[in-house]
């Protein structure tokens, strides 16, 4: 077996004195492992850092073994480290990653959505971009929020509520004596522009809410992870 293919490596570890195990996120083969030979010497360490795009090959006898990878850097994100928030928002994405998808299952679109939220680190807007992932991250999981019409009355217009229950959209009138056990909709969220801060602290907590269903449904219950949590605790901190 051998594919070459592009990723951003979401995780590593030590495997025996010399190597490492790393995960990456491909274009086309989803999450994948396997091992690096001299993995966790000095000159390796430094490109074996979470968010570090590269060129990758795996190589195994068979399909179902670990196999082993050579990497070729292609864009380091070492600049992060200077930036709090923006390192925060590196792990919670790769974190993210390693923890919700399944090994081996492509997400072009997912993919192709994760480079622009890690070429944004550390920007104005790179908040809304991050939340907009999320929901887009749900999405891949099976867990997409409906946001075109009213679930109970097919309305397209005034829609203020997500049910927490479906995911889909609600109008006040939909939603009546009901509205206090549904999320506000956050306004902007399906735009591409930058959110305010109210509408950004709306839709984490829906996007929390979710992630953590999928969590505890299709991982035993796992939490979500700790580097998400410091994520949030930064982002929605009052200035």
């Amino acid at each position: 077996m051998d594919w070459r293919d592009e990723g951003i490596l979401i995780a590593a570890r030590p495997h025996g004195e010399t190597s490492a195990i790393i995960e990456i996120f491909t274009r086309a083969h989803g999450r994948h492992a396997g091992v690096v030979r001299g993995g966790a010497s000095r000159r390796m360490a430094a490109h074996l850092q979470p968010g570090t795009q590269v060129a990758a090959e795996w190589r195994a006898r068979l399909g179902e073994h670990i196999g082993t990878f050579t990497l070729e850097p292609l864009r380091s994100r070492a600049h992060v480290l200077a930036d709090r928030l923006a390192l925060a928002g590196l792990s919670a994405v790769c974190a993210l990653l390693h923890a919700t998808l399944p090994e081996r299952e492509p997400h072009p679109a997912l993919w192709a959505a994760t480079l622009p939220v890690l070429d944004g680190l550390g920007s104005e807007h790179w908040p809304g971009t991050y939340l907009r992932w999320e929901v887009l991250l749900l999405e891949e999981l099976g867990y997409g929020l409906d946001l075109t019409s009213c679930a109970v009355t097919g309305a397209t217009e005034g829609l203020a509520f997500v049910s927490p229950k479906t995911g889909r959209a609600v109008t006040k009138a939909g939603a009546g004596d009901w509205s206090d056990k549904l999320f506000p909709l956050p306004e902007g969220l399906a735009g591409a522009g930058p959110l305010p801060p109210l509408a950004l602290a709306q839709g984490l907590a829906i996007t929390s809410h979710f992630l953590t269903r999928e969590l505890a449904e299709a991982h035993h219950g796992r939490p979500l992870p700790e580097a998400r949590r410091r994520l949030i605790d930064l982002l929605l901190r009052p200035a």
